[in-house]
Formats: structure tokens, sequence, C-alpha cells
């Protein structure tokens, strides 16, 4: 295994143990240069010429390749913008296209709420007797059935990090005739994805988790090769026609991956997902799975013997967890904010999940002791018990 952590290519505050990569990536320290470089050159001296001149308009293809890496998609087949929420919408919505005669999504109870959210508004909107239909995630390879048009499924789950077979409920989804869709939200930049050989149509994920983009920084889909030149966009934006700057009043979808634009590129915040993306140079995402994991046993054979008022809620064998390791506990949110206060950087899940992310780019074997030893002194010396601790904030 080759050496993965690159520390010092990040901005974490001193004496601070993050471990909340998993929700929003720390700053990689190249990334406020280069966008000063991008607001003063480009758009500062270019103006309207940045969208030819620095290559604005290419950028959602230029990056999407740059991510396709991590995930095992060929080049061409992965295309930058819009939110998550916007790309589980058009991918789903594809999918139904491709499947005209079936009236059922599947998906699971584990699965991400937004995920779901917008197959209930795009049900509504379609009104032609679709069903959402959801089953505990150990149920969904017996629940493929030749009634289901797609499945969705977010491959780790958020809370838990229990981790889906891909390879194994694609091909189920495929035997019984439906569509697969992939959210990769928790998996891209975190464990290693070979798209490509898992034959799945569609996949959709974002970038401000492990690939550090940054809060709000745009989201990603993928489709399979042999269908990008036919598949219904969906979302019919003026950038993902095949002429936009003809200014047609019809829709022409563009070619391939292409036409799953929709609006103007987040130049801004692509940039600096550009340029965050250069700490993944010369990574190879099996080293980075093998570090992970290393980290996670030992942070939770640590806590399991210094804080045995934490349930492990995660799956423990490895093989199929995440990167991300998850306990319960009764007062989870108040015992967060006393760790967080004691700068060790996890988040809350509610009812009483206490998550950490495991992130080998910027954290080591050093970083797990602190955490362990700083678990520890909050949960005997019942820091968390403080009224100020129990204040819920709007975000957990």
């Amino acid at each position: 295994m080759s050496e993965v952590t690159r520390k010092n290519l990040f901005q974490i505050p001193e004496g601070v143990v993050y471990l909340d990569g998993n929700s929003l990536g720390p700053l990689p320290r190249a990334v406020p240069d280069a966008l000063a470089s991008v607001l003063q050159d480009e758009w500062g001296n270019l103006l309207i010429k940045g969208w030819n001149a620095a290559g604005w308009m290419e950028q959602p293809s230029r990056v999407g390749d740059i991510v396709g890496r991590l995930i095992g998609a060929p080049q061409g087949s992965v295309v930058m913008g819009d939110t998550l929420s916007i790309k589980v919408y058009q991918a789903v919505a594809a999918a139904l296209k491709m499947r005209p005669d079936r009236r059922v999504i599947l998906s699971d109870t584990g699965n991400f709420p937004t995920d779901l959210y917008m197959v209930e508004g795009l049900i509504r909107t379609l009104d032609q007797g679709y069903e959402l239909r959801t089953v505990a995630p150990e149920e969904v390879e017996s629940a493929i059935s030749d009634d289901v048009a797609a499945v969705m499924l977010t491959q780790v789950d958020y809370r838990t990090g229990r981790m889906h077979d891909m390879n194994g409920l694609t091909a189920r989804a495929h035997a019984a005739g439906a569509v697969m869709i992939w959210d990769l939200a928790h998996s891209a930049g975190a464990i290693p994805v070979d798209l490509a050989a898992s034959y799945a149509e569609l996949a959709v994920g974002c970038t401000y988790k492990y690939l550090n983009g940054g809060p709000g920084a745009p989201a990603f889909i993928y489709v399979r090769p042999d269908l990008a030149d036919s598949i219904d966009p969906a979302l019919s934006g003026w950038l993902g026609h095949e002429q936009p700057f003809e200014f047609m009043l019809n829709y022409q979808p563009g070619a391939g991956i292409e036409r799953m634009r929709v609006g103007t590129p987040p130049v801004l915040q692509m940039a600096a997902l550009e340029f965050a993306m250069k700490a993944w140079e010369g990574i190879d995402m099996q080293d980075v799975r093998a570090a992970s994991v290393a980290l996670q046993e030992q942070f939770i054979a640590g806590v399991e013997a210094a804080a045995p008022q934490l349930e492990l809620v995660s799956p423990r064998d490895p093989a199929i967890r995440g990167s991300q390791v998850s306990f319960r506990f009764e007062h989870g949110y108040a015992a967060m904010q006393a760790l967080i206060h004691e700068d060790v950087i996890g988040d809350f899940r509610a009812p009483d999940i206490m998550r950490f992310g495991f992130t080998p780019l910027y954290l080591d074997k050093a970083d797990v002791e602190i955490a362990v030893e700083r678990i520890a002194r909050v949960m005997q010396d019942r820091l968390w018990d403080n009224p100020t601790f129990r204040t819920r904030n709007r975000v957990t």
C-alpha cells in the first residue's frame, strides 16, 4: 500500500481532529490562491470573454472527467452541475422513460431523505400512477420484481455507513428488467467504485464531502456510454441543448453526456472543486480504502474500550462498511456538541446517531488516538450533561 496521507495540503485548525469529511470536506490549501486567480485574472480581466478564453463552458465536462476517474467512469460519461437533488430528479425521470410500461420506483428506508423527497415530487408532477416503494435495506434484493421500473439506492448509508453490493444489486435489477440508479454521495472519494464494471445505467453524487469541493459544490451525473445519445434528459435546460447559442425555440438535446447539463455552470464553485481535485493526483482508491479501514478499526476498538456507553451501529465487518463509523447514544446530540467543544468534530443524525468520517488524505493514527482520548473524557466525565450542549442548532 502506498502512502495516501497528504495532511499538508489541507487547512485544518491547530489542535482539531476533523472527523466530519463525510459531511463537508476541509479546505485544500491551494484553493484560495487558485480561486483568487480565477476571480482576478478570469472574471476580473476577461469579463464575459472568460466563457471562451478561460474554458468556462467546457468546465462541467472537464471536471466531470476528473471526478469520473475516482468512480470508475469512462471519459466523457460524467458531467457536473446543479445540485444532487436536481440530478436525482433528472436520473429517475430519465429511467422511467426507459421503462414506460412499469410504475414502481424501488428504494430503501436507509436512503437519504432528499432522494425520496425528489421521487415523491416527480410522482406528483407526472400524475400517472407511479409508486415509490421502500423496503428495509436488507430486503432490497428480494423486492426487485418485474413491476419495478427503476431501483434507486445510495450505496453507503448516510447514518450507519452500511454498504450495498453495487455489482450484485445492479445485476439483480437488470435480471428483473429494471434500470439501476446509484447515489454515490458517500462513495465518491471514500471507497473504490467501478461504475463501468457494475454496468449501472445512471449514477449521481455530490462533491462537497470526500472530494472537498466546498459548501455548495456542484453535483455530478453519470450515464452509461451506450445510453448517452438516446437518454431523455427530462430537465431540458438551455445548456443541454445541442446548439444553445442558436437560440432555437424548440429543445434539441445535445450529444452524449452534454444533454444532461441543465443550468449555467457555477464557475467559481466548479473552479474551487477543480483545484481541490489536485489533491487526488496519483492516488489509488484501493490504497485510500485500505488506510481508511485501518483507521476505522483502530477507532472502533479504542472507543468500545474507553466509552462502553456508545453502541456501534455501523457494520462490524469493514467489507460492508463505507468510510464512516457511527455510534448510538441516547444523548448523542449533546455528546457530539461536547466533543466538538473539545475539538473533535463529527456530527449527529437523528434520532441518536453520532457519526465519524475517516478520510486518510488528512487523518492518521495519531489523530485517531487523540479522538478516542477526548471521547473517553466526554463520556466518563459526563461533559455532555450540560444545558448548553442540549440546545439544537439548525444544522446538526
